[in-house]
């Protein structure tokens, strides 16, 4: 449909220079009134055909170059998806969102618009050259002689603008990113009276990204202009050529309308396809950021042939000779020929200073990552043989800081196991110790809680969080400094829901607080990416010195 209606306008914008031509031989120059009242008739049907076809021409190439963006807009999304975690580490969240609005945006653009005035006007130069051969060759030689030449800035400036395009959408990234950052965290920036600076950073960022645009626009004003004044030129050496032509009686004065009017429609389309050739390059450099996204291949994929974990899943988790290292410090292991078994069933604490590899020995049994060498079994299987969905089936993690999404709190507890019932999903509440502040809220769990959970405590986010986990019904438990942040109180409240959540499971937990982990079934004490030593609290008490002294500070402080 949008190829017919495109042929058809384009078909009836060169029919006005026949009818231009015939108005004024058979019309004006034969001084005849019945002529050129037929005439006229025709040319308003051509004028309404064009009309209509014009119509149905942007109505389907807009749709088209709407469908392409909305398709490619998903296609990113759903890669991205797929992508481990040191991904958006590595590239950053706001540079990557930047590519899916900015970028994708202007490709819309491009394709809804920009890109049917390109077909639109390619037909017309198409035809007007081919009408314009036929009006006069000898002219139509000069016309074809001077395509070149007009071609030529058009090659030589698109390529500098393509490149100034992708450096201005990198400036843009740059300048929504760190806005995004400085905004969510506006309460420590107001804090620490630190306006003054973030206003005097983003602006230089705003102004490095604007100087960027403007080379950008420089470069396609230049082309414009140069294109413009090699076609118009060439319209009025033509137009000189022609009309001595017609004072010499080599031609008629309706030819030569005929093929000024194809000559202007050629040099109008040759300028309006220099306009769309910045925009065109603009959109390439744009295009560029989205296909990387596009061809980035997850680190963490599944085999070939995925094994299948038994049904239903033990628990058990055999950790052997780990060590890992993350891609941006290739030389500082975060974990170092790690050994650890994890019984079906049993609390399993790891304690530890900051940065002794707790968090990175969860995110590899998560399979976020992939061990430098050594390897994690659930149930005597290799998880990398394993399908990283149905590893993660498994599973639950309760983190420090939980992440709750915008939405009621039914949607972020349902986001554990979206199949469950509503019974299920209010047993699970009831387990967290939700239903309490939950019957406060003015709409009960169809509370909408802001986005990230702003409109909750910490302790009820928290408690959301294990709801969360307790719906799934997980055989392994992931605890991530669960209740590090809380006060006593919500400390409490949430203990009291971990304790009913770890009941009958897996559990690995990870906390600062050895109060909260003392009485599990065994304790590891790691230090700098290495295991110390595995036992219960009374025995590390009398033979590992770390933990010990972790023990004494802590207690001390305690009473």
């Amino acid at each position: 449909m949008a190829g017919t209606a495109l042929i058809i306008a384009g078909a009836m914008v060169l029919a006005v220079g026949q009818g231009l031509r015939l108005l004024i031989d058979q019309g004006f120059a034969a001084q005849s009134p019945a002529a050129l009242d037929r005439l006229l008739l025709i040319t308003a049907g051509i004028v309404a055909l064009l009309a209509a076809a014009s119509a149905l021409r942007f109505y389907w190439i807009t749709w088209i170059g709407e469908r392409v963006a909305a398709d490619l807009r998903r296609d990113v999304f759903n890669r991205l998806l797929l992508l481990e975690p040191d991904f958006y580490t590595r590239n950053g969240v706001g540079e990557i969102q930047s590519r899916m609005t900015t970028d994708t945006a202007l490709l819309q653009t491009v394709l809804s618009s920009t890109f049917s005035m390109a077909l639109r006007n390619a037909l017309m130069l198409i035809g007007a050259l081919v009408l314009l051969l036929l009006t006069s060759p000898s002219l139509s030689a000069l016309v074809v002689l001077g395509i070149p030449v007009v071609l030529l800035p058009m090659l030589v400036y698109g390529r500098r603008v393509r490149h100034l395009s992708r450096l201005s959408q990198d400036r843009i990234a740059d300048v929504g990113s760190y806005a995004g950052e400085a905004l969510g965290g506006i309460e420590t920036v107001q804090a620490f009276n630190h306006e003054p600076i973030e206003r005097r950073v983003f602006s230089a960022r705003v102004e490095r990204a604007f100087a960027t645009a403007v080379q950008r626009i420089r470069q396609r004003a230049g082309l414009n202009a140069v294109v413009l004044l090699l076609a118009f030129s060439g319209v009025a050496f033509i137009l000189w050529r022609g009309g001595h032509a017609v004072l010499s009686g080599q031609m008629s004065a309706g030819e030569l309308s005929a093929f000024v009017f194809y000559a202007v429609l050629a040099a109008g389309a040759v300028g309006v396809l220099s306009e769309v050739a910045g925009e065109v390059f603009r959109a390439s450099g744009a295009a560029d950021r989205l296909f990387e996204l596009l061809d980035t291949q997850p680190q963490i994929r599944p085999p070939a042939n995925p094994l299948p974990l038994p049904s239903p899943a033990r628990g058990a988790v055999s950790i052997e000779s780990l060590t890992f290292a993350y891609p941006s410090r290739p030389n500082n292991l975060a974990l170092n020929k790690v050994s650890l078994e994890l019984h079906a069933g049993e609390t399993l604490a790891l304690v530890g200073h900051s940065g002794a590899g707790k968090t990175t020995l969860m995110e590899l049994i998560l399979r976020f990552a992939d061990p430098r060498s050594g390897e994690i079994r659930l149930d005597g299987i290799d998880i990398r043989q394993v399908d990283p969905s149905a590893l993660r089936a498994c599973m639950a993690l309760v983190s420090q800081t939980p992440v709750l999404f915008t939405g009621s709190v039914r949607e972020n507890i349902r986001f554990g196991r979206p199949e469950a019932s509503d019974v299920a999903l209010h047993e699970a509440a009831e387990a967290a110790n939700c239903s309490g502040f939950v019957g406060a809220l003015p709409d009960g769990l169809d509370t909408a809680i802001g986005p990230g959970g702003v409109q909750l405590s910490g302790g009820q986010r928290q408690r959301i969080a294990i709801a969360r986990a307790i719906l799934r019904n997980p055989t392994v438990l992931l605890l991530d400094e669960a209740t590090s942040s809380l006060d006593a109180e919500s400390e409490r409240q949430v203990q009291v829901a971990l304790s009913r959540l770890m009941q009958g499971r897996t559990s690995l937990v990870i906390a600062h607080r050895l109060a909260t982990v003392r009485d599990a079934d065994r304790i590891a004490v790691l230090d700098q990416g290495q295991l110390l030593a595995t036992g219960t609290h009374s025995d590390l008490l009398e033979r590992e010195p770390l933990y010990a002294h972790l023990a004494a500070l802590q207690f001390q402080q305690a009473g």
